[in-house]
């Protein structure tokens, strides 16, 4: 059996390195956001010109990312969603609903101190986690049905 996986989330760690190094020799393919945080935020005034009002440069910026992430969800087999410590990823709360509302399968990765604040979250997903590993092994699992 073959997963493409859309990682989405916070881009403060190296959680989606993690995943792809574990998950060699799988039959595995990997998508995502834009994870440099500069061209992610600046894309649409780079693309569509300046805008002195803040709201309008990141709302042509979340449009054309849009583009790239409804896509990518809509083609992925398996959505991981991250939710980091030091920021609220609202962002991947709206990657989880979609992904939800499309029916895709849901992994949901966050700390013990974010269970109550993503209860709603987590009730969506078919696994909730705490680590990258956890992840790999869910993968082998679905992948070969083993627990190696």
């Amino acid at each position: 059996m073959s997963l493409t996986l859309y990682l989405s989330g916070e881009i403060h760690s190296d959680w989606r390195e993690q995943i792809i190094s574990g998950a060699a020799g799988m039959d595995v393919s990997f998508t995502g956001p834009v994870t440099d945080h500069a061209a992610s935020d600046d894309c649409g005034v780079a693309i569509l010109g300046n805008e002195p009002n803040k709201f309008w440069h990141d709302h042509k910026g979340a449009k054309i990312n849009a583009i790239r992430t409804r896509k990518a969800i809509a083609d992925a087999d398996v959505v991981v969603v991250r939710f980091g410590d030091q920021y609220k990823q609202w962002n991947a709360a709206f990657d989880a609903g979609y992904a939800s509302a499309l029916g895709k399968s849901l992994i949901v990765m966050h700390g013990a101190e974010h269970q109550h604040a993503l209860k709603e979250v987590d009730a969506a997903a078919l696994a909730v986690v705490e680590t990258p590993a956890e992840i790999v092994r869910i993968l082998q699992y679905v992948i070969d049905g083993t627990l190696g």
